[in-house]
């Protein structure tokens, strides 16, 4: 009885911690380094607000907690984007994840064909940190 619920709680436990820490995402460092040409400006952000609210807002919520309608059907956890970690990460290594997709995450490159339209979604999700 007592090996049972050793054996659950560690089942357990180890879901938990596989679905509370995402798994390291690289991004090649010639697209990690590149710079966002698209200036953050009101323009910008509002065209990135408006891409969010169509393409990402469903799984990452609306304010980007990882908390979107959609978030508990996927098989991982949508990233929390207000939190330092992803805000530290560069602009090009965003519009890389947003661009290239992996999982559950899709890729965007025909979904939003336009790279300016990317950075714009860049700019914006820059806003969102806490």
């Amino acid at each position: 009885m007592l090996f049972a619920f050793v054996l659950a709680a560690g089942t357990i436990s180890f879901a938990f911690t596989n679905i509370q820490q995402p798994k390291p995402w690289p991004v090649p460092d010639k697209n990690a380094k590149m710079a966002n040409p698209v200036k953050s400006s009101a323009e910008s952000i509002n065209n990135g607000k408006a891409l969010w609210n169509l393409h990402c807002a469903s799984c990452h919520g609306k304010k980007g907690l990882g908390d979107g309608s959609k978030a508990a059907q996927l098989k991982t956890t949508p990233q929390d984007m207000t939190v330092a970690a992803f805000q530290s990460q560069s602009d090009g290594s965003v519009y890389y994840k947003i661009s290239e997709g992996r999982d559950d995450m899709p890729s965007f490159k025909k979904k939003i064909p336009d790279a300016e339209d990317i950075w714009s979604l860049v700019n914006y999700i820059r806003t969102l940190k806490k």
